[in-house]
């Protein structure tokens, strides 16, 4: 069909600016796409423009019939004060490539997936950069229930998109109402909690606000909004609970009101954190721990998968081991674990951005934060007798870091890590030390994780939606162990002039 090539950089406030589309190739990321479209006052360049939304559409449009996909597809948007006209110009590309479009409105990425099912569309476009600073936005596509796009597809997009080469067809446009009513329906319908909880409903002024403290009333819990009004100035921080700012604050609520625990959630709401009655910040997947004990208890002999940046607990926890549970570390990304448990029959999969993974019979394999909120309440009714602090405490102790990001430019990120897995498999082959314990295996299924003879280890990963490198350090010895195994991953990492600062500290400070 005629229509523009997309073109990698435009000048803004000029007219090729609003007559060509403007696609920057780095926005196609390993399972979903992210590009900076601007924000007020800001002097970064966008790297996407409203032609360019366009002709995503087309290319996804095309893309599904090459899939041999039926080009019926539900797209939602999130709460941010853009994301309305970039569902807008995403819908515009996908009628003009043959799709007959399903509108959900304002929703979170779960309620996107849920509708997938509940109408029974084979294919989902969501409209949302998740956690990312205003100014990003993105989609999270699919094409295959509950699965979303891996490498493979999303390399074929770009590849569609940046040719030009589009399919056209004559689609169409319904708005459909009641979906959020029919997910929250669904979550609700078979919980029923015999001990009232008090939980602290943080959403960040995201998307969220609009689901979890109905949802979370619902199911017989009191509930106390936290920053639970749509604003999408994210006035106090980003609503991101893998974010210190984020949990910080969920920890402070706690202690003023008395909570049992204090649920957080993303800008999509496909993300939970958690914080216990005592204010502690817990990770991601120390949580997921905690939810693989409850459930192996439910469900003897279970698979849980787990991401590369996750606690070596899933393989050591003595809890886990008598309940039969077999733990299996993948890839990080939303779209890889999903993928993966859907392709193993896991229960369960945990990441420690806190993505979390329910298959049935507890969910349908979609990542779903209100659905991990349910999963934490029910994991509290059955221990009458213990908070969730005492929980917490059950598990052995391990000392672990934030999840820490030192700047480094999408086009040369992949080329840095690869550079310092060279260096530790150069450093394992010749005996030397990391942090001062001898390196025992290095896990390079994503980016590298070195992990030495007491079981410390530390990963170095891409960021697979910023400009960013990932480090993750854990101790199973103690806090020493962890700052020095830190200090040999830095080493090596500062080994390269490209990388920048952290965005946190081991100590969750900026």
């Amino acid at each position: 069909m005629s229509f523009p090539t997309p073109v990698g950089t435009l000048t803004p406030m000029t007219p090729a600016f609003e007559t060509t589309p403007l696609v920057k190739p780095t926005g196609f990321r390993e399972y979903d796409a992210r590009w900076w479209f601007g924000h007020p006052g800001s002097d970064k360049a966008p790297e996407l423009n409203l032609m360019g939304v366009q002709a995503l559409g087309l290319g996804l449009a095309t893309l599904l019939g090459e899939l041999g996909v039926e080009k019926k597809i539900v797209t939602g948007h999130d709460f941010r004060s853009y994301s309305g006209a970039i569902k807008a110009a995403l819908i515009t590309g996908l009628m003009a490539g043959g799709c007959e479009v399903l509108d959900i409105g304002l929703a979170l990425s779960p309620m996107a997936y849920f509708a997938q099912f509940h109408l029974d569309v084979p294919a989902v476009a969501m409209v949302t950069a998740s956690h990312n600073d205003n100014g990003w936005t993105g989609v999270k596509m699919g094409a295959q229930r509950p699965v979303t796009f891996g490498p493979d597809e999303m390399g074929r997009l770009k590849e569609i998109v940046l040719s030009g080469r589009f399919s056209s067809g004559a689609g169409r446009y319904r708005f459909i109402e009641g979906v959020r009513e029919a997910y929250l329906d669904d979550l609700a319908q078979t919980v029923s909690l015999s001990r009232k909880l008090k939980v602290i409903a943080a959403c960040g002024n995201g998307t969220a606000g609009a689901f979890a403290p109905e949802l979370l009333s619902r199911i017989g819990c009191e509930v106390i909004p936290l920053d639970a009004a749509l604003d999408h100035s994210f006035p106090r921080y980003n609503p991101n609970p893998e974010d210190m700012e984020m949990l910080h604050a969920m920890a402070a609520a706690v202690k003023t009101h008395g909570a049992d625990v204090a649920l957080g959630f993303d800008g999509d709401g496909d993300r939970c954190g958690v914080v216990d009655n005592e204010g502690n910040e817990i990770f991601a997947d120390k949580i997921g721990v905690m939810l693989a004990r409850d459930l192996s208890a439910l469900h003897p002999n279970a698979t849980f998968v787990a991401d590369v940046k996750s606690t070596g607990l899933f393989l050591t926890d003595p809890v886990l081991k008598a309940n039969g549970a077999k733990a299996d570390y993948w890839k990080t990304g939303h779209s890889y674990i999903k993928r993966r448990v859907s392709e193993t029959g896991a229960l369960a999969g945990f990441e420690k951005s806190g993505h979390f993974f329910f298959n049935r019979p507890i969910g349908r394999g979609y990542d779903d934060g209100l659905l991990t909120a349910i999963a934490v309440c029910q994991m509290l009714d059955r221990a009458p007798q213990k908070s969730m602090a005492d929980l917490y405490r059950d598990l052995p102790l391990t000392f672990g870091s934030p999840t820490m990001s030192p700047h480094c430019d999408d086009e040369i990120k992949y080329d840095v890590v690869e550079r310092v897995k060279a260096r530790f498999t150069a450093m394992k082959e010749k005996g030397e030390t990391a942090g001062g314990a001898a390196i025992v295996d290095l896990v390079t299924v994503n980016g590298v994780r070195v992990v030495t003879e007491d079981g410390t280890w530390g990963l170095l990963r891409a960021s697979s939606n910023k400009p960013e490198l990932v480090v993750v350090v854990e101790s199973p010895v103690s806090e020493a162990r962890m700052r020095a195994m830190f200090a040999a991953v830095d080493g090596v990492l500062r080994e390269n002039p490209e990388v920048g600062a952290y965005n946190q500290t081991l100590d969750g400070k900026a």
